[in-house]
């Protein structure tokens, strides 16, 4: 008796450099959200939170970039897209939307302004669609950049399809593309180990000079708003300048923020590690940790003046919540929000009658 065995679909291989980056990178997002509440009062978390903001979304956005496709959307893209990103911002937004009309707000369902950090959603969806298009400029890097810093001399250009931190971390989307494109990543981890920390010790002098650089500035970068300049989120004349310079500040941003992003991804670590395999759960955790977080978001728990251990235990706090959203069993229970099918909702057939429409196949199916 002969069993005919049917070939196998080669499966691709998940470098641990880059869970490593993605895992890290989302649990300094959740450090940055859980100690925001404790930045105005204190100088030292405030401190932090700068440090943190001035790489940790251009790390988040460069891996996204890192790995979007830049050829012709194909039907399989086109459906990820919905299923990855449009379908979890509409049940999460319309869960946002329930809570804070159970909590006594107006029920009223608005998909054009992104609850908290939804915002992400709309604007992944975005570069993804826009990426195959700019690329085939000649210098879509420099092209970005240019659309960021445009972007923040209008105020017509605001927050609603999160179109202010779309123009503004465009460039970081880009910049992961052409990491890609660069093919560091082969030759990096195929550098001796010692030659490798040749290039981590400048890396940590430069991450020193950064932390140490905040708290010695920290009056100074009150009052020019730097905070504000971070988050991508407003027009300049907004934040309270209208010099015909005013771009020079997000430029400058934009390229410390891609020089820190680089350094962050040469400290990653090469081979796997315990939190290794929480790197496919980066998603999870960004949709997921505000709803642990909204009580110190919404309530005066951590308001005024705190004793020192409250910053440290926080910082803990949220690298307690990243790994606990990261596990299997919470993956399972959340899975249908934050990764749905919804099978139901694409076309059962292949092609449309003219042909125009082409479905990937469904495995399940065959």
């Amino acid at each position: 008796m002969h069993t005919r065995l049917e070939p196998r679909k080669p499966t691709r291989r998940r470098v641990p450099l880059w869970d490593n980056a993605r895992w890290i990178a989302i649990t300094l997002v959740v450090i940055g959200h859980g100690i925001l509440p404790l930045i105005g009062e204190s100088n030292s978390a405030y401190s932090v939170y700068l440090f943190i903001y001035s790489f940790h979304v251009a790390v988040f956005v460069t891996v996204s970039g890192y790995f979007a496709k830049s050829g012709p959307p194909n039907a399989r893209a086109l459906k990820q897209v919905l299923t990855d990103i449009v379908f979890p911002f509409l049940i999460f937004e319309t869960i946002w939307t329930v809570i804070r009309w159970v909590l006594g707000g107006e029920f009223a369902i608005d998909y054009t302004t992104a609850s908290w950090t939804l915002w992400f959603l709309i604007a992944l969806a975005i570069w993804r669609i826009v990426l195959p298009y700019l690329v085939l400029l000649r210098f879509p890097l420099l092209i970005a950049i240019a659309i960021s810093i445009g972007a923040g001399y209008t105020e017509t250009i605001d927050s609603t399809f999160a179109l202010t931190r779309t123009f503004g971390m465009l460039p970081f989307f880009v910049f992961g593309w052409k990491l890609r494109q660069w093919q560091l990543t082969g030759r990096w981890l195929e550098l001796r180990t010692a030659v490798a920390w040749r290039w981590r010790a400048g890396a940590i002098v430069l991450f020193a000079l950064v932390l140490a650089f905040m708290p010695m500035t920290i009056e100074t970068l009150r009052d020019l708003k730097l905070r504000r300049f971070m988050l991508y989120d407003e027009s300049y004349e907004a934040i309270g300048y209208d010099e015909p310079w005013s771009g020079g500040i997000r430029l400058v941003l934009l390229v410390t923020a891609m020089v820190l992003a680089v350094a962050f991804l040469v400290l990653m670590p090469r081979g796997a590690h315990w939190f290794t395999s929480f790197g496919g759960a980066t998603m999870y955790i960004y949709l997921l940790h505000t709803f642990v977080l909204y009580p110190f978001r919404e309530t005066e728990l951590l308001a005024g003046d705190q004793p020192f251990w409250v910053l440290p235990a926080m910082i803990l706090f949220c690298i307690g919540i990243s790994i606990v959203l990261s596990l299997k069993p919470v993956r399972r229970v959340f899975r249908p929000l934050v990764e749905p099918r919804a099978r139901w909702l694409f076309r059962p057939e292949p092609s449309t009658a003219t042909g125009t429409l082409v479905l990937p196949p469904d495995p399940e199916r065959h």
